[in-house]
């Protein structure tokens, strides 16, 4: 029998859940009040089940979603999440049906883009989507990293104030926006994740209440904030030996992180510090007098994108010098390919179809993670992933695309 690929209904969604856990390789048990408080954050209609003669065996959802690009601006987004098939209904194409379904739909609704935290790395180029963010995680020895104690938790020019879930509720919400002003690739964050985060909204686990920290600046405006959790731990030697796991750290200036990560690691009894992920280039290890004490836990993919519109795209941004650039777009899917140029400078941008000659030629995938600015022209060409057509013309996009700071994506969704 063919299995059906439709939007679910509400009496559909206990079902959902139950498939999008199986899948997930959760327990496959869902109660009355979970479903009612996931419910009311759930538009059906981007809500997508596979079905084989009657039960759900796929499950694929999306949202609307706010991401920041180079310079401040912001782009709509399709997000797409909760990605699941069943181990019986495998190799069967459900994947592409739902996810052709819902491009389509992002694009007849005008997101210049799609977005997605990828589980599983070689699923989603064949649909376009490429790794436009990069996270790391430390672990960092404090007793190794030779700060002066002194000096470590009192920072210069402001200070740090212990506070509550409440408090960073009121103006972490400020924070995560001026911090998408410094930063490409930060997506928005709902009212119903700042209550999840912070524990005020109904919880799926246990919650257990970190600690938290606020950084304000000479005029008392908060600048940053940290959330974090600790161990209870000695040694045989009855010595602490406790670690602080990073859970949250939001800063739009560079004092704020300074401050925040100096007072982390000059916590009483805290020897270690797990800064959860956080941009490539984050300040951390390069704040310690023996850099070598952060240790690298992990370097992976975040945020992936794939883009729909991409005159919008290209002038969501800013570019740093003055050129122009005729780029060929392969779009295995058909809905963003062609021949496009564009003309930047630091006082504006535009982007139009054209029939002129192509300088680069690339796949659609490798124009999301340019315009985000995280990866070389140069080193996509080596790699075989651009071919330069117009000698030179790579490194001229290097100069155009890339951006003093790496794209930073803090909330996986």
């Amino acid at each position: 029998m063919t299995v059906d690929v439709r939007a679910v209904t509400e009496s559909e969604f206990p079902d959902w859940n139950r498939a999008l856990r199986t899948g997930f390789l959760r327990p496959p048990v869902v109660s009355e009040e979970e479903i009612a408080d996931r419910l009311p954050h759930v538009d059906l209609g981007r809500t997508l089940g596979a079905f084989d003669r009657g039960r759900i065996v796929a499950t694929f959802r999306s949202f609307r979603q706010e991401v920041s690009t180079v310079g401040g601006g912001g782009l709509t987004a399709d997000a797409i999440t909760q990605v699941t098939v069943s181990p019986t209904h495998r190799r069967r194409g459900l994947l592409s049906r739902m996810m052709s379904e819902d491009l389509a739909a992002a694009r007849e609704r005008g997101d210049a883009i799609a977005t997605l935290i990828a589980a599983e790395y070689p699923i989603y180029g064949r649909f376009g989507f490429g790794a436009a963010s990069w996270s790391t995680e430390w672990s960092v020895d404090v007793r190794r990293a030779g700060l002066d104690p002194r000096r470590s938790g009192r920072p210069e020019g402001g200070r740090i104030d212990l506070t509550d879930a409440e408090e960073i509720r009121k103006v972490g919400p400020e924070v995560h926006r001026r911090l998408a002003g410094v930063r490409a690739g930060v997506t928005d964050r709902t009212a119903r994740g700042w209550d999840l985060g912070t524990g005020l909204g109904a919880q799926s686990e246990p919650w257990r209440e970190p600690y938290y920290a606020l950084y304000r600046g000479e005029s008392g405006e908060v600048e940053g904030y940290v959330s974090y959790s600790a161990d209870d731990k000695w040694d045989d030697a009855k010595q602490p030996v406790n670690t602080a796991t990073v859970r949250d750290l939001i800063a739009f200036t560079p004092a704020a992180e300074r401050a925040l990560w100096l007072y982390l690691c000059s916590v009483d009894w805290i020897t270690t510090v797990r800064s959860g992920y956080r941009a490539p280039d984050d300040p951390l290890p390069m704040l310690l007098p023996d850099p070598r004490a952060a240790r690298t836990l992990t370097h992976v993919d975040m945020l992936w994108v794939r883009v729909l519109d991409v005159v919008r795209v290209l002038e969501s941004r800013t570019y740093p010098v003055a050129d122009g650039l005729v780029l060929e777009l392969r779009d295995g899917d058909g809905i963003a390919g062609g021949r496009y140029r564009l003309d930047a400078s630091p006082d504006g941008v535009s982007c139009a179809r054209t029939t002129g000659s192509a300088d680069l030629a690339l796949d659609i995938a490798e124009l999301g993670i340019l315009a985000f600015g995280d990866e070389s022209a140069v080193r996509l060409c080596r790699l075989g992933r651009v071919d330069e057509l117009t000698a030179g013309a790579a490194a001229r996009a290097d100069l155009l695309f890339r951006t003093p700071l790496r794209p930073f994506s803090p909330d996986i969704f």
